[in-house]
């Protein structure tokens, strides 16, 4: 693990359950109104990122991608607070941003993580953490978190904690 500066944090995982275990750790830190962007490109692991995130918040149900309905919620079962897993691969237009009604949602007392940010980066707060998986072997993948807020900061340094000792 590199440590670039408070901000930004570089780690290679090894495997697919070593990606979900990291996604646990840092789902047991989220609070409500944490954005948390999983980018990368098809099969990098961003779902396997979100499906130990979900379990680390504490979701009555497994997590899955929600490629082909946009959006899912996942409640936490001790206080049913919302996790909302949001899928922008297939959004071609502002319309379609607009149809699914996710202004809602990011203005909603939630967690909110979102696979394909990128695509509607303009809507985004400006707080949140950036998780970029990228590709080094069948099985190894980069991570690279960045923190660009006050209270991602905050998330970043706690999970940099928990998950590594430091």
């Amino acid at each position: 693990m590199a440590i670039l500066d408070k901000w930004t944090v570089d780690f290679i995982s090894s495997s697919v359950e070593q990606t979900v275990r990291l996604g646990v750790r840092l789902g047991e830190l989220l609070q409500l109104g944490d954005l948390l962007c999983l980018s990368g490109d098809l099969g990098m692991g961003k779902t396997a990122l979100a499906r130990g995130i979900g379990r680390g918040w504490g979701a009555a149900i497994r997590v899955t991608s929600p490629s082909y309905v946009l959006v899912n919620q996942y409640p936490r079962l001790k206080d049913n607070r919302i996790l909302y897993h949001i899928d922008c691969y297939r959004l071609e237009s502002q319309g379609d941003v607009e149809s699914v009604g996710f202004e809602d949602i990011l203005d909603e007392e939630a967690a909110v993580m979102i696979e394909w940010p990128e695509r509607i980066q303009s809507m985004l707060s400006d707080d949140r953490l950036w998780i970029e998986i990228g590709y080094v072997n069948m099985t190894r993948r980069t991570l690279r978190f960045t923190a660009s807020g006050k209270r991602s900061a905050k998330l970043l340094e706690a999970f940099k904690h928990s998950a590594f000792g430091i």
